[in-house]
């Protein structure tokens, strides 16, 4: 989550100070993603030192609005465009639990998706309770969605998973076998030559 980039959208819709931009920013997410006011401030100095946003002087620090910069207007619409690159896929938590958990322990891996399988649709119906609130905002409505489509995609990865390990699919691959030696073959030859050799000389 940008939360840098964030701040610049809410203030291209008019000049905030850091409280100002935690409750618009909470509250235009549906409240389901909580700001440290402190990220915010910080948030601000960077964007302010980068030539993004200007700060007005004002008497008291909180609540000295911010404005954004012609450069920062460029750098949102840059953001608001932009799709990601060729670059590998995020470093999810789920998905490496159950990865490594496949790789150290196949047998065992079957219980952790499980685990994480009954959580997840947990999740689901917590959501789901979540928008059927009598006053649920729009904005609500539009994360819990996007967090319910987040989550069955994590189930139906899940059980393709389980699926493929149950199929007797391996993360690890089996050790290969030891290439054979000819070295002590060889040796062997040698040594035979030699006492044919002893035994041919002894008859003569």
């Amino acid at each position: 989550m940008s939360i840098r980039h964030s701040l610049l959208a809410l203030l291209s819709t008019e000049p905030m100070y850091g409280q100002q931009l935690k409750s618009e920013f909470e509250a235009r997410t549906g409240d389901l993603w909580p700001l440290n006011v402190g990220q915010v401030y910080t948030t601000l100095n960077r964007l302010e030192r980068d030539g993004l946003v200007e700060a007005r002087p004002e008497a008291d620090v909180a609540l000295r609005p911010y404005t954004i910069t012609v450069l920062g207007q460029a750098e949102l619409a840059t953001w608001f465009r932009a799709v990601p690159g060729d670059e590998p896929p995020p470093r999810d938590e789920l998905v490496m639990k159950v990865m490594l958990a496949a790789s150290v322990d196949p047998l065992g891996a079957a219980d952790v998706i499980q685990s994480h399988r009954r959580q997840t649709l947990e999740a689901m119906h917590r959501f789901t309770r979540l928008k059927a609130l009598e006053g649920a905002t729009v904005a609500t409505l539009m994360m819990c969605d996007a967090e319910l489509f987040r989550l069955e995609a994590s189930v139906r990865w899940l059980d393709s998973v389980d699926a493929r390990l149950r199929a007797g699919a391996r993360l690890t691959p089996a050790a290969p076998a030891l290439p054979s030696d000819p070295a002590p073959a060889a040796s062997t030859a040698a040594s035979a030559s030699t006492r044919g050799r002893r035994r041919s000389g002894a008859r003569r």
